[in-house]
């Protein structure tokens, strides 16, 4: 993990799951993933979006052209766990298809315009993940 993503999850855990800075009054969980090809165990924060009942990630990486290490990770592991607040939750990451990615990821964007950002920063479609 990046030495800015540990001080990221420390203050979560600090301050039960809220943090400042960028993610300041963002929804913000942990992901627990297991590497696609260490086999370790990986955590990452991640912005995430609750519609309808549903939770949904983002593999955007700001808008760099390469899907993050949680998207491989998830998809070679789909059973990750999050951490939201001061719950820990055991979820099935599975990719959405391509018509339900771009409403979900049109409605993050509405919330949170950096995503229509990130999106124009790639050629690549930013895949979105519900955490079922």
């Amino acid at each position: 993990m990046s030495d800015w993503n540990v001080g990221v999850v420390d203050e979560f855990r600090a301050n039960e799951g809220r943090v400042g800075g960028m993610f300041e009054g963002a929804p913000l969980l942990i992901l627990h993933t297991i590497g696609a090809r260490s086999g370790l165990d990986r955590e990452t924060p991640l912005m995430y979006l609750s519609l309808n009942e549903r939770l949904y990630v983002f593999a955007s990486k700001a808008g760099a052209d390469t899907h993050p290490d949680w998207y491989h990770n998830a998809k070679a592991n789909p059973s990750v766990s999050i951490e939201i607040g001061t719950n820990t939750i055991t979820k099935t990451a599975v990719e959405l298809d391509r018509a339900e990615r771009d409403t979900i990821f049109s409605e993050q964007a509405s919330r949170f315009p950096q995503f229509d950002e990130y999106a124009a920063g790639t050629d690549r479609v930013i895949p979105v993940i519900e955490l079922k």
